[in-house]
């Protein structure tokens, strides 16, 4: 492994820059302080938000008191019962999303090579989502945000971050939290971005939604948080119907093993560091299909993460590099294990109240799987993204981004990899109220 690990960063060329940044941000749950909690506390959005979404450190700090400021009582609804605290309004927000996208990608069936292509695209809405958050007692807080509409997929709800969190359990200084959430928000919550672009290496290592428990603890200088999951996402649900007929019950997981994951934190200096490593299984790649058919084989997966991240109150500055080993992943060779690396690099740079410029380089080697004739050759990913955006209030913001891509075009007979190039320029708006 350390072989491996060592001739991945060697092997970086173009992302030389990110040696430096091997290092790893303290833990904090995925959710940002929504508009909920203005209204619930009477404070501005920059009280905990350097440039919407973007935290600062009174916002992560809210986040490590479980999302909650010491005279959080006071804002409950006066009953006249100890025993009950519910807020003083429903706690609920929204947050909107719409763009017009000019892009080079286009859609490309991995077996036949038809597909849809349009190059500019009215993306409206892009997302309107619903989130809700609050204490629920002294040491409980629960959070979740359901999705209306996401990326024209309408018609349909969907529930990603759902979780309830307890921050110190039985008095031990444990915090606990249980429900659904992104094993990735243990390095970089995705959710608090400024690009539109996202931190492709989480979507293709699969560490973003599932469902499950993570512990979290401060011991002296480090942060540990040790956790596990379905290693299922959190789309799937199966009938219990082995007792007998017509049973209401699902079951969320399809099998007995639980992925399992970690992560250690510390800080030196400015510099935030750690270390992030998982183990679980997933199923195997069925032959044919160019890759997109699901096997009936559970194989061994395994993930390890390092990454760094700074900030002076106005420059913030992250890094991520991935190792990934799926062992015996494709039933085209089930003796073989695929290895393949991954990670980005981004900083944000708060200019003034009304104008903030973003950076961010993805970059990601599919190593083993090329040349397999799977859509897995298409982790091949290296692309920097710049976005501008303009604050109009504290909560709206216009959005100008581009995206480079430096990644060569397949010119080989199958319709999998980099088919076309995936660079567009964009421009939107995106509100939280």
């Amino acid at each position: 492994m350390l072989r491996s690990f060592i001739h991945l960063v060697q092997s970086w060329r173009a992302l030389g820059v990110m040696a430096l940044l091997f290092q790893i941000s303290l833990f904090a749950p995925s959710a940002h302080a929504i508009p909920v909690f203005a209204r619930q506390y009477n404070l501005t959005c920059i009280t905990c938000h350097a440039a919407f979404p973007r935290l600062n450190s009174f916002g992560k700090q809210f986040i490590s008191d479980n999302y909650r400021l010491p005279g959080w009582k006071d804002t409950t609804a006066d009953i006249g019962d100890d025993m009950l605290a519910l807020p003083k309004f429903p706690p609920l927000a929204l947050r909107a999303q719409a763009y017009v996208t000019e892009r080079q990608g286009k859609e490309t069936n991995p077996v036949t090579g038809a597909g849809n292509s349009a190059n500019f695209d009215f993306q409206s809405p892009y997302l309107i989502k619903l989130l809700s958050s609050a204490p629920l007692s002294d040491h409980i807080t629960y959070y979740f945000y359901g999705i209306f509409a996401e990326k024209g997929d309408n018609g349909t709800a969907l529930i990603e971050d759902a979780w309830f969190r307890h921050d110190d359990l039985g008095g031990s200084g444990i915090g606990a939290m249980l429900g659904q959430f992104q094993l990735s928000d243990l390095m970089f919550p995705r959710e608090t971005r400024l690009t539109v672009q996202d931190f492709m290496a989480y979507r293709m290592a699969g560490i973003t939604y599932d469902r499950g428990i993570v512990f979290d603890r401060d011991v002296g200088p480090l942060s540990l948080s040790l956790g596990a999951v379905n290693g299922s996402g959190i789309s799937q649900n199966f009938s219990v119907n082995s007792p007998g007929y017509s049973r209401p019950d699902k079951l969320f997981d399809n099998d007995l093993q639980k992925t399992v994951f970690g992560r250690l934190g510390t800080e030196f200096g400015p510099v935030s560091a750690g270390l992030f490593g998982l183990a679980g299984k997933q199923k195997s790649i069925a032959t044919g299909s160019a890759g997109t058919v699901t096997g009936t084989r559970s194989t061994n997966k395994y993930t390890l993460g390092l990454d760094a991240s700074g900030d002076n109150g106005k420059l913030y500055w992250f890094g991520q590099v991935l190792w990934n080993k799926w062992d015996k992943f494709l039933d085209l060779n089930p003796d073989k294990s695929y290895n393949w690396y991954g990670g980005f690099a981004g900083a944000d740079y708060v200019y003034n109240d009304r104008w903030t410029f973003s950076l961010l380089y993805n970059y990601n080697n599919a190593n083993d799987f090329k040349n397999t004739s799977t859509v897995f050759e298409g982790i091949d990913m290296n692309t920097i993204t710049a976005t501008a955006s303009y604050y109009f209030m504290r909560n709206v913001k216009g959005i100008m981004e581009a995206t480079v891509d430096f990644q060569k075009k397949d010119n080989d007979a199958d319709f999998v990899g980099h088919e076309s190039k995936e660079g567009y320029l964009l421009i939107g708006i995106d509100a939280a109220f």
